[in-house]
């Protein structure tokens, strides 16, 4: 059997240990775990740069951040970069769009300086027709939806993630306790829900004679931290691990620049009660996007379509929620980079690999090119990532991965601002030094900044990553370990250099094409 159909999902902000198949001790996501019983979960996965708009650039075009060079949400990405919806046209699907990709236009496709897409960053990544576009600016198709419904949509859709007024029992709870205004039935998860199982229903490639490509974009569990009412106390806030940090809250965030400077910006709630909340919130939120999926799977089973659809989910990144006395995404933390992959292909069913975990280290550039390998297109020579059929196909275990395969996770991340460089006038830091490195391995981890300074930290001793990075290493003397780490993240680097024509030779006998599996 081949798999014919392909759906990618994608959540965003979600962490990687913030499922109840990876042991977390709180959280329930009962439909995310039962694909993962029929496919393969990657426990051991990273997305390699963070906001939104640059995780879902690499994730699309299996690129690093060095490559596609869209640094920050608002940067464009440039045109000449394939992608995977451009790659699947290739192979005769018309992929569908429901939700967004935060894709901004290259400024040398318009030539109109009143153009709406250039004071837009979420626009459409090249290649997805897009059935339904639900971003932060545009929620004209889900006011349209709600209106239809009888819900009296208010002027600023926003307003809808705003707290009912006097619910009972919200003066005894911490802020984010209290429900949304708007139901479970319609929130924006539930929109495009509907509105990807009616496409299902309506269109005829979801019959037998064609295939479909579709990607499905949930923004939750994103900010706004407030859930739907059944959702909003689903969690106990008292439940759930200590916070990966510090007590003394001013002896962690001084440590370093970034880390004092994002406490000010994304800082979490100063009191533990709140934050803790705001955590049961988050998941919460997590377990509305598992119920609207589990709609999916029910469909794609009752139809017939799961034994022909390869489906693949994954986030665009993770979230502090409090460790490091953090929210949101940034920097050289795990939190931010750990999120979860689960690939569940119907040719499985008598696979040995069906169900299992596999533990090595993957990164999101790995997913384009393995759905490229599944829809029969030759991944690009310039694509960074590397197909993840051995896990899924292999001769032996899943775990047997193969002896060339990377021992570390990469990232990188770039908080330069063309607009307001505030670096400049705080820190003496050029736009360009606002940039680090992550190079992560199971025992340790480093991290190069751009301005010389670098991080180091043993995650044997220092799981947590707590510890001062400069004492901690002196202490351990870990000189030679650091060498190490810059040799290899410095030849993760060379390794890794733009190829996008250096697989390409003029020969005497025509063009010679070739990419070197081994990345």
């Amino acid at each position: 059997m081949t798999a014919r159909n392909v759906l990618l999902v994608t959540v965003d902000q979600w962490r990687g240990d913030c499922l109840s198949a990876a042991g977390h001790p709180v959280v329930r996501t009962p439909n995310l775990d039962r694909l993962a019983a029929r496919g393969v979960r990657f426990a051991n996965h990273w997305s390699v740069t963070a906001p939104c708009g640059p995780a879902r650039a690499s994730l699309h075009t299996g690129l690093y951040l060095m490559h596609h060079r869209s640094v920050g949400n608002g940067t464009p990405l440039s045109d000449r970069f394939t992608n995977i919806a451009r790659e699947a046209r290739k192979a005769g699907y018309d992929p569908t769009l429901f939700g967004y990709t935060d894709t901004t236009v290259d400024p040398a496709l318009v030539s109109d300086p009143g153009d709406p897409r250039l004071r837009d960053y979420e626009g459409v990544l090249p290649g997805f027709t897009p059935a339904v576009v639900l971003t932060e600016a545009d929620k004209s198709r889900w006011a349209q939806w709600l209106a239809a419904r009888g819900v009296d949509v208010p002027a600023d859709i926003e307003d809808l993630y705003l707290p009912v007024d006097g619910y009972p029992g919200a003066g005894d709870h911490a802020p984010s306790w209290a429900p949304s205004r708007v139901g479970a039935d319609h929130t924006e998860t539930a929109f495009v829900t509907e509105e990807f199982l009616g496409w299902l229903d309506r269109n005829p490639r979801a019959g037998r004679d064609q295939p479909w490509f579709a990607h499905v974009s949930y923004i939750r569990p994103h900010p706004p931290y407030r859930a739907p009412e059944g959702y909003h106390d689903l969690y106990d806030p008292d439940q759930g691990p200590a916070f990966r940090r510090l007590t003394d809250r001013r002896a962690e965030v001084s440590r370093h620049m970034i880390h004092r400077s994002a406490a000010h910006v994304v800082g979490c709630p100063l009191d533990e009660a709140e934050t803790r909340q705001l955590r049961a919130t988050y998941w919460g939120n997590m377990a509305e996007v598992d119920f609207q999926f589990g709609r999916v799977l029910d469909h794609l089973e009752h139809t017939g379509l799961a034994e022909e659809t390869l489906v693949v989910v994954t986030a665009d990144h993770g979230e502090q929620m409090g460790d490091h006395w953090l929210i949101q995404k940034l920097g050289w933390w795990d939190e931010s980079y750990h999120v979860p992959l689960i690939v569940a292909d119907p040719r499985l069913a008598a696979d040995q690999s069906r169900g299992s975990v596999v533990d090595a280290f993957t990164e999101s550039v790995d997913v384009m090119p393995t759905l490229c390998e599944w829809i029969g297109v030759e991944v690009p020579v310039a694509v960074d990532g590397r197909p993840l059929q051995p896990f899924l196909h292999g001769a032996g275990s899943p775990e047997d991965c193969p002896e060339d395969w990377r021992t570390e996770a990469h990232w990188q991340w770039d908080w330069r601002d063309p607009v307001d460089h505030v670096p400049e006038d705080l820190f003496g830091l050029t736009m360009e030094q606002c940039t680090l490195d992550v190079i992560r391995a199971a025992d340790h981890k480093y991290v190069q900044i751009a301005d010389g300074s670098w991080l180091y930290f043993d995650l044997e001793a220092d799981p947590d990553q707590v510890a001062d990075p400069q004492e901690a290493a002196v202490a351990a003397g870990a000189d030679a370990r650091i060498a190490e780490a810059r040799v290899n993240l410095l030849t993760w680097r060379m390794r890794h250099d733009d190829r996008t024509l250096t697989g390409h030779r003029v020969t005497s006998e025509g063009l010679v094409v070739r990419r070197d599996p081994r990345l």
